[in-house]
């Protein structure tokens, strides 16, 4: 079976796509949220390989259930399930993979270097569905969500609360390549967005006229923000090596009292949430909060990366008549 060229698109972090293909994949998520693309069937035909070393509700049922939504047949693999248990290397994986599957979304929470190693030298479709550096399908959740709630992406500002995650990483690589968008990070000492990533986000907002910026303080936060956005503190595949975190976070909760300065602002939560944690019930469950209408989407943006994978960039309605 004839398999993609080594020049087959992946998704591996958010700094791999153009401009081009992240307002496209936005834009098409909003398009399927809307219910318009209900018919659409652009993987017709597809063998879609889902695979998840660590634990996910959202993530794995969004792209199961999108790509059977949009015609795709699906293989799906626990963390117990594949030969790399038994000593082969990810590489050879990979290269069996490339042979009978169209496209991999997979989730080590590892290193970029595993992903890497699945795509069986670049001729099968890896999208990461969350590795330790960068989360970029929910990234384009976030927009997508963003893009709903708002109608457009070019000049919002968002607060963001909490550890310097890789939900983080992906939000600030994301945000930062619309125009006049403004994204404060405050996160904990110690906990903060990797260096190099951060330098990567501000880097793309001084070029597009947006801000980026981290602090490790709670004091002078931004007021008439459009969004507040917070994760869990104990991010999935991950542990903290000093006992007193909890310490160290607790000031960084979201609280109702976030609002009096920003009374607008929408709740955003890439969820599972831990009440009286990160966040409180009052603000989770509470007018402001759109965390839910956000897990709904990771399936519509989920489709949007999907569609992407096989057929690039659109923005509009699917043409009638287009190539497989």
């Amino acid at each position: 079976m004839a398999r993609p060229s080594p020049h087959t698109r992946q998704l591996l972090s958010i700094d791999g796509l153009t401009d081009e293909d992240l307002h496209s994949i936005v834009a098409r998520g909003a398009h399927f949220a809307s219910g318009a693309g209900a018919d659409e069937r652009p993987l017709a035909g597809w063998v879609a390989g889902v695979y998840f070393k660590k634990t996910s509700t959202r993530t794995r049922t969004a792209f199961s259930a999108g790509a059977l939504r949009l015609g795709a047949r699906t293989v799906t693999y626990g963390p117990g399930d594949l030969q790399v248990n038994t000593g082969e290397t990810v590489e050879d994986t990979g290269r069996v993979m490339a042979r009978m599957l169209d496209v991999l979304v997979a989730r080590t929470a590892g290193p970029d270097e595993e992903l890497r190693g699945l795509s069986g030298g670049g001729r099968l479709p890896v999208v990461n569905a969350m590795s330790a550096a960068e989360h970029p399908t929910q990234g384009l959740t976030d927009l997508t969500t963003l893009q709903l709630r708002f109608g457009r992406i070019e000049g919002l500002s968002v607060l963001y609360v909490g550890e310097g995650n890789n939900t983080a990483s992906a939000l600030a690589l994301a945000l930062s390549r619309y125009p006049g968008t403004r994204l404060e990070l405050r996160t904990p000492p110690g906990y903060g967005v990797d260096p190099a990533i951060l330098a990567r986000a501000t880097a793309q907002a001084a070029r597009n006229g947006s801000y980026v910026a981290e602090a490790h303080h709670m004091e002078g936060l931004p007021e008439d923000a459009d969004a507040i956005y917070t994760t869990r503190w104990q991010t999935t595949g991950t542990s903290k090596p000093d006992p007193d975190w909890r310490q160290v976070f607790a000031p960084f909760q979201v609280t109702a009292g976030l609002w009096r300065a920003n009374p607008k602002a929408a709740f955003l939560h890439d969820l599972p949430a831990h009440r009286g944690e990160e966040v409180t019930a009052e603000v989770l469950d509470g007018p402001a909060s759109i965390a839910f209408d956000q897990a709904e989407n990771k399936m519509h943006s989920a489709m949007a990366v999907l569609e992407w994978i096989r057929h690039g960039a659109l923005t509009g309605p699917t043409p009638e008549g287009r190539p497989a």
